[in-house]
């Protein structure tokens, strides 16, 4: 939800916050709030967490890392995805969040409070950042909506969702049906 007041919020003001279980991000001068996640949620990070950074480590590709994170996106912003991929250089380990720079992929899963600032707000700002790839998770739909840079309109995968961060590494290959069921169980999909 967007706190109803006419304030511009800074890095400096979200820092100020009370620690006391919401995630606060800043996205042009508008503070975001949502609360702890529900399980599910945290269930679905977990198991996309497992075959990313498989992938990731394998290639060489940087590392993967996941909220809480005060990601700036060398703009001033402060966001938390779920899950993002960051490149890192060798022997540069990477100690603070300023040092962190654009990641390559930025996983965020839909849930009820935060599905417009997903698809919406922190989409156009992950966009206009230069982010390559951002996936979308609709756990209720069981599908990824897969945005890349300059598009107005996401690719929509409900079978496999395949990432390939440059040419010199093979696709990484998601099949959402395995996955759907490691996160829901054997539980049948919910109503639309």
């Amino acid at each position: 939800m967007v706190m109803p007041d006419t304030k511009v919020w800074t890095r400096q003001d979200v820092h100020a916050l009370p620690d006391d279980g919401n995630r606060y991000e800043l996205v042009d001068g508008v503070l975001l709030v949502t609360p702890s996640p529900r399980a599910i949620h945290q269930v679905a990070v977990s198991e996309l967490n497992d075959r990313l950074r498989a992938y990731v480590r394998a290639n060489r590709l940087g590392m993967v890392l996941f909220a809480p994170s005060d990601l700036d996106l060398r703009s001033g912003q402060l966001v938390q995805p779920d899950l993002f991929v960051l490149p890192t250089a060798p022997g540069r380990p990477l100690r603070d969040w300023a040092d962190a720079g654009i990641p390559t992929l930025i996983v965020e899963i839909l849930s009820p409070s935060t599905a417009r600032h997903d698809r919406v707000t922190k989409r156009r700002l992950y966009q206009r950042s230069g982010v390559p790839t951002y996936w979308i998770v609709d756990l209720d739909a069981r599908l990824v909506e897969v945005w890349t840079e300059g598009v107005a309109t996401p690719t929509v995968a409900d079978q496999t969702l395949t990432w390939q961060p440059n040419w010199g590494v093979p696709a990484l290959r998601i099949e959402l049906a395995e996955l759907f069921r490691d996160i829901w169980g054997d539980e049948p999909a919910p109503p639309a």
